[in-house]
């Protein structure tokens, strides 16, 4: 994982996300570097967000607090990094990133972003799988690496002011909430 320390810091405070009907991308954004992989093999990257726990949350006196159980699952999405697939020579020789991946909580969303429900505890999954030809995922092995770190709730606007002071110093992107 990328920018370790970053998603440490926002880990601690308990990292949110916005989701819009329009899609919104992640901050920090995932990235990871690969190592060990064949380099003449071909491999596809993914990702996926999957719920963290079967709880709905709500914010309370400065804190998130568990407030009943989760809304029903929406329908969930591999997003495949649009690279694949390439060399394992390619994927280890530079930091690969899924910024493009975005985030929204319209239910009928036809642009392949993942669907989220607003108020919810997801975790990234990334998957490593060799094959060289899209068709062949639903029978490849897949490698999951899972960084709790990465964990976040789901939000329609941010509700813990240490959070939204976090992304203002870190994302250029921020500017929204500057003075």
């Amino acid at each position: 994982l990328e920018a370790k320390e970053l998603w440490e810091q926002f880990h601690k405070r308990g990292t949110e996300m916005v989701i819009t009907k329009s899609g919104r991308r992640m901050f920090p954004p995932f990235k990871v570097r690969c190592t060990g992989l064949d380099k003449k093999a071909k491999y596809i990257l993914l990702m996926d967000i999957v719920a963290a726990d079967d709880c709905r949350y709500k914010f309370h006196n400065s804190r998130w607090m568990v407030a009943g159980k989760a809304d029903p699952e929406m329908p969930k999405r591999m997003y495949i990094h649009p690279d694949s697939p390439a060399t394992g020579e390619q994927w280890m020789s530079k930091v690969v990133t899924f910024h493009k991946l975005k985030l929204t909580n319209n239910i009928s969303d036809k642009h392949g972003f993942t669907i989220l429900n607003s108020m919810h505890k997801y975790q990234p999954r990334f998957h490593i799988v060799r094959a060289n030809d899209i068709l062949k995922l639903p029978y490849s092995t897949f490698r999951t690496y899972v960084f709790p770190e990465t964990e976040f709730i789901a939000v329609t606007a941010y509700q813990n002011d240490k959070i939204t002071q976090l992304k203002i110093d870190n994302n250029p992107f921020a500017k929204g909430f500057r003075d």
